[in-house]
């Protein structure tokens, strides 16, 4: 149930362990957690082009178990999905691309919260895994989709900041 979480949580942490013994780039926590999300985005969209029961993930099977009857094309529903996983995990790591990658995230993750809905309702087991809890995966698209708005917010607010010309604060990155 906490396997998603981790594979924002372990990479974030040792990305900004990283950053504290030096390395640049990880040197701020928003930078971190954002690689670390394009970490889990890599993990997940994976999973959309394997088949099931290949390792500890779920597979394509399992995904378009979870799409909800009222989406038309459910196995293209999934590929498209892990397609544009892909895309936005891309997007975060390049500081040109992330506000554009953390809109298109956000709005993804809100696009998919009827299929973890309806996996949770429907009790749809991943991989021969019991269903994750709806108490669970709610919160937990809410936290993907937070993450994704801070891609995507405090570049804006840089933007903008810069375009008044007031000066950035010290210790604060786009």
């Amino acid at each position: 149930m906490f396997g998603t979480l981790m594979l924002i949580a372990v990479p974030t942490l040792l990305l900004r362990l990283l950053g504290a013994f030096g390395v640049g780039r990880f040197a701020t926590w928003r930078v971190s957690v954002l690689h670390g999300l394009a970490v889990m985005l890599m993990c997940t969209a994976s999973a959309h082009f394997v088949p099931s029961a290949i390792g500890p993930m779920p597979g394509h099977h399992d995904l378009v178990a979870m799409v909800p009857p009222f989406v038309p094309f459910p196995r293209l529903a999934v590929y498209a999905t892990g397609v544009l996983e892909l895309l936005g995990a891309a997007g975060l790591v390049r500081e040109a691309t992330r506000p554009a990658a953390g809109l298109g995230l956000a709005v993804l993750f809100v696009l998919m919260l009827p299929a973890n809905i309806h996996a949770a309702v429907a009790q749809i087991p991943f991989n021969g895994e019991p269903a994750t809890p709806l108490w669970f995966r709610i919160p937990e698209q809410v936290v993907f989709i937070g993450v994704a708005l801070w891609a995507y917010l405090p570049a804006r607010a840089a933007a903008a900041r810069r375009a008044a010309g007031v000066p950035a604060q010290p210790g604060t990155t786009s």
